[in-house]
Order: structure tokens, then C-alpha cells, then sequence
């Protein structure tokens, strides 16, 4: 059947555009509109003299974190399942070549992060293999600059790129003992034994693992791509169990037509995915074997819809997250602009998957973590504006008061102000004993977070678990750790439970005596420490009962597993720490912010009483000052809802639901390439008010 022209040129359009390319690029907007609105807001507070020092620096932090913000896709599979093949076909056909080297047989042979960072020209760097005898982890070695091997990207020579990485796919040939002491024998492996048979040696990547600093428009946007190995290398870095893909915010699993499931297949989507990923997809590819012109098209789409109905029987996965496709013709067609082939490819069906499930879970999540703490910001700051505008329209009122009635009237009004001010002194002395009391709680309180105390923690696990290095010691490790976390959580909650009596007290004095809106303190929330600490006992428990680790006893992995372990267990103090920190900010910050606004504005409001007492000129000029003032405070106010309204319109969550507790945003921190330092101490906590 002949196209028309208007057909034709809207399947050019779609081949251009896809959907997943579009979502990406709205998501970018959305993250710059987002951080449009708060620096509005930072404007507001300086030109309302509201801005606070621990303020600014927090919303800097979370407009860095906007920025830097990346979409992680992580791709799994066993060899020879077309993985970097669907990388290409998904995000890099505009290169009109394969960008990433993708052949028959085994290809990738390292992970590999593809990214774009502007701080950095384009480049590859690659870790050295032989950086496994270390105990040093991924996540340290990629601040460590020097240990890795880069590689300048020429980004204008197709020929030069695909030269360049071919890097990533180079292996040598080594004995087996020094196969097995980087963690690379597997005795299972019918390659590996067939090899040492022949020439004495076994195959290992040359490099360790990749990184690739490219300037493609998607990647320019946020999006992030991890490239995983087969099933081997994979297990030769745990961390890629406890951190990389756990962090993932969408798996993608390859299995092929010509092969259906395999007991590797299985193993990697059992220890890697089907517990690991809150979002995970699976890729049925190389649907083009049965295109071999014998069916029709009707029988080839019945063999397909048979073979994802088995796949997701398999897998215990619902049908509807399969897809059936194949990467190497959908490159084809987009390179060549074939929109009958790309159709034919099955590929728009996942990148429509990926576009509308996890982009806008992911607008959910960030939505839902950055609207939320900027909105309680913003709301706490319509608070003492209210304040302001209420506390300037009594003194304009006392001013009015004061220019129609008598002396003696005048007196009595200056002399209400006078004792209201000696009231709220005596209150913001208690305010200062709380907080001092405060300070001392939340010293003990941080001390139990401390990494030292961690440290020393950590290393009587080692000891306890001396030379041995195995599963039954490992799991015995994590099981006593991940206890006494759970313990330390509740005693820190039990310290801010107590806390929060104290802070509740505050506010409550401030409400009965002066007019405050009544509120109380915000709670301590410990869930998400917890949660993370056994998330991370149940993959030990995953990892210690797999037959394979229980029957060979890989030392070298287990020590190598332990590693990680502790990185994770740090990270995750880290963030407790930093959580329980922000916390002690605000659980009285708000409170008082409103207490130095609120005597800034009586002391304001005597000054002018007592002037315009002593002077009728006096009078006529603050009164006219202060109707000014009032005016001026209003609009402020007025600003600041057009600011909260404008934040909102920005939020893409729907409020009357819950997060299931799998996409619960871990914090803002959580980028998966930095983490902000820790503070010290908690500013607002024991600092009196003058």
C-alpha cells in the first residue's frame, strides 16, 4: 500500500522525535522551571530582609540538585542478548552509526556509565582491572583521578569515536591464578573451562569498569545510561548489587527470541532485578529470526505473543512489561529513516513504556521530595509575613488612635505596647532556656550517628569475622549490624520524640501569649534509615544463601562483598545523620525566625508610638511611614502565595495518594555521583535571641 505524502512526512517526524526523546527533553524543562520559581523566592527573601544564611545555602544545595539531577537507565542481560545494540537503537541512531561497538558474541565487557558531565570535556575513562586486588570501592576510586586511564573523545570524527571505544572492549588472556585472585575463575563457566583446557589461560576484561563523558543531546538533559556484562563480570562486582542497580531508577532486562530463557538468563534476573528494580522492563529481542518470509505477519505477531506469554510465566512478571522487539533493526531504520521498519521493529512500543512510566514516576518522586521542603519553606515564610502585616496594621491603628484621642489616651496605648514588649522579653528568655536544653539533647543525640562510632563498629565486625572471609560469617555479620541500627533508630527517635516535647512547649507558649498560630514541631522520621539497613540485610541474605557463593566459598568475592557492604552501611549513617541534622534546623528554626521578626516589630512599633507621644509632626510622619510599610508588607505577601501557587503548578504528584513504599524518594542527596559534606552542628539549636 502507497503512503500519502502527509503520512510520510509525519512518520519522518516520529522517526526524528520519539517519545522517549520528547519526555526526556520536557523533563529537562520542568527541572529549569522548577529552579526558575526558587530563585524567585530567593529574590523574595532578600528584598523582604528575610533571608537566612542556613536557608540560602540549603536551597542553593537543592538547585544544584535540580541541575545535576539524571535520569539512570541500567541495562542488563547476559552476552549476546543485543543489549548495546538496543543502547544504540534507544538513544544514539542520530550518531547514523553504532556509537557503542556491538558485534555477535560477547561485547561489553566492563560496566559502563554513559553521561554528560560539562565540567569535564568528552572523554573515556577506564579503571584498570587490576585495581580488584584493592579494597578500595568504585564509588571512592571515581574521586580518585589519577588511577584512571583516559581517552579524549574527537566528537566531531565518527571514525575517531567508534576507534576510541573500542576500548571498552578489549580483554587479555591471563593463568588462573591470576584469574581467580581478581575474582574472574568461575568453574562453572563451559567457556572459560574449554579455554584453560586449550592454551592454559582464562579470558578477563582489560578494564575494571567505564566511564563516558559524551555530549549528546539526551545525555546533555539528565539522562545516564549504565551498560552491564554478562553474568560473570557481574558477579565479580558486588557493588553493582548493593549500589549501582539498586540506584537505578529503571532496569531494563534483555532476553532473545533465539535462545528464550537460560538458566543465566535467570540467575541474572533473580539476583539482579526481580527484587533489586522498582521499575524494571523486559526486552524480548531479535524478534527479526522469525521474519524468515515462510509465516505471515499475522503468524509471526501469534509466535511473538507466545513467547512473551511464556517469558512472563517464566519470570513472574505481567505480560504487559514485555517487550517484543528488535534493537538492530530499529538502528537500521532510524539511521536510514525507514518508518515501515522502525514500525515492523516493535521499539516505539518501549519507548512509550519508558517515556510514560518511569519519566513521570520520576517527575513524582523528585516533584514530591523538592515541592514538598520548598513549600514548607515558603510557608513558613508567609507566616512571619502575615506576622509583619498584622503587627504594622496595630501600629497603624495606634497611630490613628492616637491623632483622635487626647494625651492621657495616648499614654495608656504607648504604655500597653510598653508592658506587651516586657512580656514577650520574659517569654524569649524561656525561649532560650528551651533552646539551650534543645542543644545539649541534640548533641547526644547526633553523637549516636558519628562515623567513628560506626568505624569502630564496622571493624569489630571484620575482627569477628577474622580470616575466614565466608557466607555463614558474612550473614552473621550484617544480621548483628542491621539489629543494632534498627536499635540505635529507635533510641534516636525515642531523643527526638523528646526533643519535640520540648520544641512543642515552645511554640505553645508563643500561641497562648502572643497571638503565634499554634502549630507543633515536625516529628523525627527514622523509616528510611531503617528501611535502607534491611534492604541491604536482605541482599547479604540473598547473596550468602545463593548455592553457587554457599558451595564455592569465594573468599576474594565475599571480601569483596563485605567492602561494599560497609560503603553502603557508611552511605547510609551518612544520610541519617545529614536527615537527623535538617531536622534539629527546623524543629525550632521556624519558631524562631518568627520570635526575631516579631520583637523587630514591636521594638519598631514602640519607637514610633513613643515619637509620635512627644510629637504631633512626628505623628503625621509615621503615619504616613507606616501606611507605606503597611502597604508594602501586603504586596509582599501577596508575592510570596503568587511564588507558593507557582511551586505547585510545578508539582507533578498527585497529593491525595501515596508513594509506594519501593518509590519513596531516598533524599535529595542521592544523585548517585556526589554526596554534599555533612554539618557540623545544627545552626538554629542553642543560639539565643537577642
Amino acid at each position: 500500500m502507497n503512503m500519502q505524502p502527509t503520512e510520510k512526512v509525519s512518520d519522518q517526524q516520529g522517526l526524528v522525535t520519539s517519545s522517549l526523546s520528547t519526555k526526556i527533553t520536557e523533563y529537562s524543562e520542568w527541572r529549569t522551571s522548577l529552579i526558575a520559581t526558587i530563585d524567585e523566592y530567593i529574590d523574595w527573601l532578600g528584598h523582604a530582609d528575610s533571608l537566612d544564611a542556613i536557608q540560602e545555602l540549603r536551597l542553593y544545595d537543592i538547585k544544584e540538585i535540580l541541575k545535576k539531577d539524571q535520569l539512570v537507565m541500567a541495562f542488563l542481560a547476559e552476552f549476546s542478548r543485543g543489549k548495546t545494540e538496543t543502547i544504540n537503537a534507544l538513544f544514539f541512531s542520530d550518531f547514523n552509526q553504532r556509537l557503542l561497538p556491538s558485534a555477535p558474541g560477547r561485547t561489553t565487557m566492563c560496566p559502563t556509565e554513559i553521561f554528560w558531565d560539562a565540567r569535564e570535556e568528552p572523554c573515556i575513562k577506564l579503571l584498570p582491572i587490576e585495581t580488584r586486588q584493592t579494597d578500595d570501592s568504585l564509588t571512592y576510586l571515581k574521586t580518585t583521578s589519577d588511577i584512571w586511564h583516559k581517552v579524549r573523545l574527537d566528537v566531531t570524527s565518527p571514525d575517531a569515536m567508534k576507534e576510541a571505544l573500542k576500548a571498552l572492549i578489549q580483554n587479555r588472556e591471563v593463568d588462573l591464578e591470576t584469574a581467580k585472585s581478581l575474582g574472574f575463575w568461575n568453574e562453572n563457566d563451559p567457556s572459560m573451562r574449554r579455554l584453560l583446557a586449550e592454551k592454559g589461560t582464562v579470558e578477563i576484561p582489560v578494564w575494571r569498569h567505564a566511564l563516558i563523558n559524551y555530549p549528546h543531546p539526551l545525555l546533555r538533559n539528565g539522562l545516564a545510561v549504565i551498560d552491564t556484562p554478562g553474568l560473570n563480570t557481574m558477579g565479580a562486582e558486588p557493588e553493582l548489587t548493593l549500589s549501582i542497580i539498586p540506584n537505578a531508577h529503571a532496569v531494563l532486562f534483555l532476553t532473545a527470541t533465539d535462545t528464550g530463557i537460560t538458566k543465566s538468563d535467570m540467575q541474572i534476573w533473580t539476583e539482579y532485578v526481580q527484587k533489586r528494580a522498582a521499575h524494571k522492563l523486559v526486552v524480548l529481542n531479535k524478534i527479526d529470526i522469525l521474519w524468515d518470509g515462510l509465516e505471515s505477519e499475522s503468524e509471526v505477531d501469534a509466535l511473538i505473543q507466545k513467547q512473551i506469554q511464556s517469558t512472563a510465566r517464566e519470570l513472574g512478571l505481567d505480560s504487559r512489561n514485555i517487550f517484543a522487539m528488535s534493537a538492530q533493526k530499529a538502528l537500521v531504520a532510524k539511521i536510514r529513516k525507514d518508518a515501515a521498519l522502525l514500525k515492523r521493529s516493535g521499539i516505539g512500543a518501549l519507548e512509550d513504556a519508558l517515556a510514560n512510566q518511569l519519566i513521570e514516576s520520576k517527575h513524582e518522586i523528585l516533584g514530591r521530595a523538592v515541592v514538598t521542603e520548598c513549600s514548607n519553606m515558603i510557608r513558613s515564610s508567609r507566616k512571619v509575613a502575615q506576622m509583619r502585616v498584622t503587627t504594622m496594621k496595630s501600629q497603624l491603628a495606634d497611630l490613628k488612635e492616637i491623632q483622635n484621642q487626647n494625651r492621657d489616651s495616648s499614654k495608656e496605648i504607648l504604655a500597653n505596647v510598653v508592658a506587651e514588649r516586657k512580656r514577650y522579653e520574659a517569654s524569649v528568655l524561656t525561649f532560650n532556656q528551651g533552646s539551650e536544653k534543645i542543644k545539649r539533647l541534640s548533641d547526644k543525640l547526633l553523637r549516636h550517628l558519628s562515623l567513628g562510632y560506626l568505624d569502630t563498629t564496622l571493624e569489630q565486625t571484620k575482627q569477628d569475622m577474622g580470616d575466614s572471609w565466608t557466607t555463614v560469617g558474612l550473614n552473621k555479620g550484617i544480621r548483628s549490624l542491621t539489629k543494632l541500627a534498627i536499635n540505635l533508630a529507635e533510641e534516636i527517635k525515642f531523643k527526638g520524640n523528646t526533643i519535640k516535647k520540648h520544641a512543642d512547649d515552645l511554640y505553645h507558649l508563643f500561641w497562648s501569649k502572643h497571638g503565634f498560630e499554634k502549630t507543633e514541631a515536625i516529628e523525627l522520621d527514622m523509616s528510611s534509615f531503617i528501611s535502607n539497613m534491611q534492604s541491604l540485610e536482605k541482599i547479604t541474605n540473598d547473596f550468602c544463601t545463593d548455592p553457587v557463593n554457599v558451595l564455592t566459598e569465594k573468599h576474594f568475592l565475599i571480601r569483596k562483598f563485605y567492602l561494599g557492604l560497609g560503603a553502603q552501611i557508611q552511605a547510609n549513617f551518612e544520610q541519617a545523620h545529614l536527615e537527623c541534622t535538617r531536622w534539629l534546623n527546623v524543629v525550632i528554626g521556624e519558631l524562631k525566625t518568627q520570635i526575631s521578626s516579631h520583637k523587630k516589630s514591636l521594638d519598631k512599633r514602640a519607637e514610633s508610638l513613643m515619637e509620635s507621644h512627644n510629637s504631633a509632626d512626628k505623628l503625621i510622619k509615621n503615619l504616613e511611614s507606616t501606611e507605606k510599610e503597611f502597604f508594602k508588607l501586603l504586596q509582599q505577601s501577596n508575592q510570596l502565595d503568587a511564588i507558593l501557587l507557582k511551586l505547585m503548578r510545578c508539582a507533578k504528584f498527585d497529593t491525595s495518594k501515596q508513594i509506594p513504599a519501593s518509590l519513596n524518594a531516598p533524599n535529595l542527596e542521592n544523585n548517585g555521583f556526589t554526596r554534599p559534606p555533612l554539618l557540623a552542628d545544627a545552626p538554629h539549636i542553642g543560639r539565643s535571641i537577642n
